[in-house]
């Protein structure tokens, strides 16, 4: 979260080196939103200078780029802007940081400030226009979770925010193919902007998912919940589906013969046991069509970071990375190495484990997803 504010343009080389050569062929980057947009008006020059330096690293490394705006919600807080947010405080699920400090505040609705709204279709434009043609640019996402900091009024709000955004990118390149960040609470509540909603403007579809949140889950280690996220998505938006966002946070060497337990009951789970489980995710991902999956994330955070949110609370979220602090690499890492050359599966399009009308999911959709997943199981073909 601290990345683009000091950006070591060295380490960034050696970081995607060490990614390429575990087989990695893509890489997804935040754009936190205060360092690229200081000021509704303003785009920083030298954050979009730092983006340039980035996708020329990922060139020259072999990897392609996501590039993730208006972030926005990251591991368990919200990064936004001062103008951003409103005046009144409010007391937050998740908390806000802007300026270094916790503020107790609330966050404007970009669904329907108008201003706000406007000022993200600038800096998408800027963003877009800056990297227009660059080889290393995969695609472009339009936000890590937006349901996490704030939910559009209606659907209509949601379509017509994506459609401005999308604009804002296509009128400046239209090379690149755009989607948005959806993440499994996105299925568990009508949040208003689904999977239906992103298929009106996105290429491609993602998820994000992790049984460790996840109630209706068997285990913190099951894997079948991913497929299942993802056909659910791809049933609902008609698209196909990339898999953005799934792995297990994995308690330090000097304890990893156990498992452990984080602030707010997080379980840390062995190297093992983590390697095991991104074996089987991959596997059962792909049998599913999806058509790819990355991996949360590439690092553990150092300890001199540990004081700073959402370190200093959530303990878990020091060690989702697939290499620890001192760049030796976990065993998952060796899994993707293993996994390297294999290609997407043909979409699985039997759904006959789905007995609800996609338009009545969100009647209650809680309920509706761990029936589902139940039938799912019981379908036998994972």
């Amino acid at each position: 979260m601290y990345w683009w504010r000091r950006f070591d343009r060295t380490e960034t080389a050696s970081d995607f080196a060490r990614l390429r050569e575990a087989g990695f062929d893509c890489v997804r980057v935040f754009l936190l939103w205060e360092d690229f947009q200081p000021e509704p008006d303003v785009v920083s020059q030298q954050a979009l200078r730092r983006l340039v330096d980035v996708a020329h690293l990922a060139a020259a490394g072999d990897l392609s780029l996501v590039v993730t705006l208006f972030t926005g919600h990251m591991s368990g807080v919200n990064w936004l802007p001062q103008w951003a947010l409103e005046s009144q405080e409010e007391s937050n699920r998740f908390r806000i940081v802007s300026g270094g400090r916790v503020l107790r505040l609330k966050p404007k609705n970009w669904y329907t400030d108008n201003g706000v709204l406007q000022a993200q279709a600038l800096l998408a434009r800027e963003v877009a226009r800056t990297l227009a043609g660059h080889s290393a640019v995969w695609a472009y996402d339009l936000g890590n979770e937006n349901s996490n900091c704030v939910i559009p009024p209606t659907r209509e709000a949601a379509i017509e925010w994506l459609e401005t955004i999308s604009r804002a990118i296509r009128v400046v390149d239209s090379s690149h193919p755009i989607t948005i960040g959806l993440h499994m609470e996105d299925l568990e509540e009508d949040r208003r902007l689904g999977p239906a909603e992103a298929a009106r403007v996105c290429d491609f579809l993602c998820m994000h998912g992790y049984p460790i949140y996840a109630r209706w889950a068997r285990s913190e280690t099951d894997e079948l919940v991913l497929p299942f996220l993802g056909l659910v998505t791809r049933w609902l938006g008609g698209k196909e589906v990339l898999f953005e966002e799934f792995g297990a946070p994995t308690a330090p060497q000097a304890q990893s013969t156990r498992t452990l337990s984080s602030s707010g009951g997080i379980p840390l789970i062995t190297d093992d046991a983590a390697a095991q489980y991104t074996d089987r995710s991959l596997s059962v991902l792909r049998r599913a069509g999806m058509t790819g999956a990355m991996l949360w994330c590439f690092g553990d955070y150092d300890e001199d970071l540990w004081g700073e949110p959402p370190l200093d609370e959530a303990l878990h979220e020091r060690f989702f990375g697939l290499w620890r602090t001192d760049h030796s690499a976990k065993p998952a890492a060796e899994v993707i190495r293993e996994f390297t050359g294999e290609t997407a599966a043909k979409c699985n399009d039997d759904l006959a484990w789905i007995d609800v009308p996609a338009e009545d999911f969100y009647l209650n959709p809680r309920e509706t997803l761990g029936h589902l997943y139940q039938r799912f199981l019981s379908s036998g073909r994972y």
